[in-house]
């Protein structure tokens, strides 16, 4: 299946707007998404640092802490370009999805301002009390960040769980009434969405940052700066990853109860009935059948009910005029593989460090090892994006599932084509600023040293002890 061969049904039975209204919508989520983790969870791992440096007199955590207080200011305000586009997008690319239902839909929104406000309220405080508050004064101010982003990320999830499974609001004469902003917030798939967001924000900004410190030991930069840089990211990612697995198993239960038509996609389930195989990778073909996957037999009953005579409802079971195509049943079945997949490899990869800290309390020595880590922070973002292709195709040709289709709820005006090429340029010069304030941010640190560094508070500089080999085994 080709990307080509998917685009005519995205937008097939629609507007002609509703194609690059989709491209558009996936390409700025997309690049919003990865933005998410940094505001959630490395201003957590700041702290971490933070709290490390002034209990213990740490001065290389201390400077860690600072660095990434920086790091994080300028992806906070990248965030905040693009979170302000796709709130825009929302009202330009779905006036009906907005003026139908936005008395319901835009309560989670209005109190994810409230967070973000907080939030920039907070990161300006913290930055700017390096040198001019007091230690614990100061990392006290740096408390409420990661919490404002914990709520802004619970708000999005929120609306977005409302999408999948509607509820707190009654209709009347196809009108929103009756409504009960906490039933809207917490609608049937806050929980379950919400707790797998929060654990994969974890999980991506902690081997990104760790892989970033392990790719400068396979340079050879073996001191304690770079070894306290990749163990407080890595040992929380790895902490968190056994959780996640547990609760995305969880989740795929729920969703088999709650939303059996995306159940039937992921599983690439044609037909309804038990002893339903786990299929593993293949695409559904127009003719209703699974071609070059591996099945498990009744693996999929068993995950789902525990019991090989476990019923699954297939695509068959849902109405042919709201019946997702084989293309888009492939795309959300294949993205599950690899989220899957790539979840159970970062798993791997953080037993291995597990058993290798319990033997040795060390490092693992292997360079494979630091070859794994360097590039796991690319692992997880394809989980990221990939689990995020699985709730949002997997909820079409529905906006709000049962009561909007997603070709009634796309504008009907304008040429969308040129407004979705004006945001690929706007997004694509973006992400290089990004790219070149960050390296321009390395490159000054680089240049003033670890020696000549000065730590914010604490300790004349950071501590330097001898560097302990990272092996070549």
């Amino acid at each position: 299946m080709t990307l080509t061969s998917l685009w005519p049904a995205l937008a097939a039975g629609g507007p002609a707007q509703l194609l690059p209204a989709r491209q558009q919508m996936a390409l700025t989520l997309g690049f919003h998404i990865i933005l998410v983790p940094f505001g959630v969870a490395f201003t957590f791992l700041m702290l971490l640092a933070n709290y490390r440096g002034i209990r213990h007199r740490d001065g290389d955590a201390m400077l860690l802490a600072e660095r990434w207080s920086m790091v994080a200011a300028v992806l906070f305000a990248v965030g905040a370009v693009s979170g302000t586009v796709l709130s825009f997008e929302l009202g330009l690319l779905w006036p009906r999805l907005m003026g139908r239902f936005g008395a319901a839909y835009g309560i989670p929104f209005a109190v994810e301002g409230i967070f973000f406000f907080l939030e920039a309220i907070f990161v300006a405080i913290y930055i700017y009390g390096w040198r001019r508050l007091r230690p614990w004064p100061h990392f006290w101010t740096g408390v409420p960040v990661p919490l404002a982003g914990v709520g802004g990320t619970l708000s999005v999830v929120a609306a977005n769980g409302w999408m999948n499974l509607p509820g707190g609001f009654s209709l009347v004469n196809g009108q929103v009434a009756d409504v009960r902003p906490l039933a809207v917030f917490f609608n049937r798939a806050f929980w379950y969405e919400s707790i797998h967001m929060l654990l994969a924000a974890y999980i991506v900004a902690g081997f990104m940052i760790a892989g970033v410190y392990a790719a400068g030991m396979l340079k050879g930069r073996r001191d304690r700066y770079h070894r306290v840089g990749f163990l407080i990211p890595f040992v929380v990612a790895a902490l968190v990853m056994p959780a996640q697995i547990f609760v995305g198993d969880v989740m795929a239960r729920e969703v088999f109860h709650k939303e059996p038509a995306k159940f039937a996609a992921i599983e690439a389930l044609p037909t309804t009935g038990d002893h339903v195989p786990e299929t593993l990778g293949g695409i559904l073909t127009s003719n209703g059948q699974v071609r070059y996957g591996l099945r498990l037999p009744s693996g999929a009953s068993l995950l789902a009910g525990f019991s090989p005579s476990t019923r699954i409802r297939g695509l068959d079971a849902i109405p042919a005029e709201v019946r997702p195509r084989p293309e888009l049943v492939s795309a959300v079945h294949l993205s599950f593989d690899v989220m899957v997949g790539s979840a159970f490899l970062l798993l791997g990869l953080a037993l291995w460090f597990a058993l290798v800290w319990w033997r040795r309390r060390d490092l693992p020595r292997s360079r494979w090892f630091f070859r794994c880590a360097a590039v796991s922070g690319l692992l997880a973002v394809v989980a990221l994006e990939t689990g995020w292709v699985v709730t949002e195709v997997g909820r079409q040709p529905w906006t709000v599932v049962g009561l909007l289709l997603t070709r009634d709820a796309v504008t009907t005006s304008g040429n969308i084509w040129l407004f979705f090429a004006g945001t690929m340029v706007l997004y694509a010069a973006i992400g290089v600023a990004t790219v070149l304030v960050l390296r321009l941010l390395r490159r000054r640190w680089r240049a003033v040293g670890l020696a000549e560094a000065q730590v914010p508070y604490g300790p004349e500089q950071p501590e330097q002890p001898a560097a302990r080999e990272v092996g070549s085994r």
